[in-house]
């Protein structure tokens, strides 16, 4: 038996099943489609949908802040790959790199790009997962 859900006001964030299923679906984007004779409003109308999805700052415990600068250390002397996750503009955007410098005074962590091998520099402030890949 599942409990209803109370005081959550975004349908996209409930289970599927705590649904009403009785409730139509409705028409989705159709209902902006005349906006799109009218450019600037239909992409104000875009931008505010996607303000929807972002997410706030997450903020770290001082606990998981050393745990993330022990790994972040460790990356650094081992050389190894690292999976970084971080907050970017409203969402977790993350990046396989190799640690190059900790830059302690500007707060910045640079390594290299798995990707497309080019310098990359992420904010202290902003990573809130380092997972040392293993090879």
């Amino acid at each position: 038996m599942q409990h209803p859900v109370y005081g959550e006001l975004d349908y996209r964030k409930v289970d599927t099943s705590q649904l009403n299923p009785h409730i139509p679906k409705g028409r989705g984007m159709i209902k902006w489609a005349p906006f799109a004779t009218m450019p600037e409003q239909f992409q104000d109308v875009r931008q505010q949908i996607e303000n929807q999805n972002k997410i706030t700052r997450p903020e770290l415990s001082d606990d998981r802040l050393q745990e993330l600068d022990i790994q972040l250390k460790e990356a650094l002397h081992r050389q190894c790959p690292v999976l970084i996750q971080f907050y970017h503009d409203g969402y977790i955007d993350e990046l396989t790199m190799t640690v190059e410098r900790i830059d302690t005074w500007a707060l910045h962590i640079i390594g290299t790009n798995h990707a497309n091998q080019q310098m990359c520099f992420i904010s202290f402030m902003d990573v809130i997962n380092i997972a040392l890949e293993t090879i």
